[in-house]
């Protein structure tokens, strides 16, 4: 008996397999794509927080810190890390409750940075922290920044600049305070003697006039006394003998 020739249904059900397969794997990529892309978002929205974070509890007087960049930057640098990161923790990109806080001590930061003479007194300050961690790790004060024996300082080099910069931040921050206070306490006391003074000048002023308002008064008083007495005098006089 002679084997029948496939027909043509029979031989097609393979293609009509790797369709079927094609279709059922076609929507399990698209989910794939779906989780991976809500993933990353999950992972941007993680990253937006940890910034937030960072600079919430980044040393607020220390411009550097809170834009997380070298002190060699360029006032152009700054402003471009400052577009950066103002983007990536913007209030209406996260959710984070204290996110307008960072993004107010991003402004300020960039403010001081963008301000010459703030980052003149700053980099004043800065420079001498530098000092006092070359010369504790017994390095010469004029050495530049990308020497290799400036990599090899453990703690690193940044950290310690980081740490006694913020030191002498503190100190300065209390001095200005300090200051101001004296200031405020001087300027209360000259106050006080100005309006004493005022006081005095006016009481004067008042006495003044009293006294001149009561002149005639004073005179008058004084006539009718005298006369009194010259009247009583001519009375009393002792009679002549003859």
């Amino acid at each position: 008996m002679s084997k029948q020739p496939e027909t043509s249904s029979t031989a097609k059900k393979p293609e009509a397999g790797k369709k079927a397969e094609k279709e059922t794997t076609a929507p399990l990529s698209m989910t794939d794509a779906e989780l991976e892309k809500l993933l990353n978002r999950e992972a941007t929205a993680l990253n937006r927080d940890i910034e937030c974070e960072r600079i919430l509890s980044s040393f607020k007087f220390n411009p550097y810190e809170v834009l997380d960049i070298d002190e060699n930057c360029t006032p152009e640098q700054v402003k471009k890390r400052y577009r950066q990161l103002s983007l990536f923790i913007h209030p209406d990109k996260l959710k984070h409750p204290r996110a307008p806080e960072a993004f107010d001590l991003l402004k300020k930061a960039e403010s001081e940075l963008s301000d010459p003479k703030k980052r003149e007194e700053l980099d004043a300050v800065i420079g001498q922290a530098r000092i006092l961690v070359l010369k504790a790790a017994k390095l010469p004060t004029t050495i530049e920044h990308d020497d290799p024996r400036l990599k090899a300082l453990e703690p690193p080099f940044r950290a310690q600049m980081r740490a006694r910069s913020k030191e002498l931040l503190i100190h300065e921050e209390a001095r200005r305070r300090t200051a101001i206070k004296m200031n405020l306490a001087n300027e209360g006391l000259e106050a006080r003697r100005v309006e004493a003074e005022a006081l005095a000048k006016k009481r004067k002023a008042e006495d003044d006039k009293i006294w001149e308002e009561t002149r005639e008064q004073r005179v008058g008083s004084w006539r009718n006394f005298a006369n009194g007495k010259k009247k009583k005098q001519k009375t009393n006089k002792p009679a002549v003998l003859g």
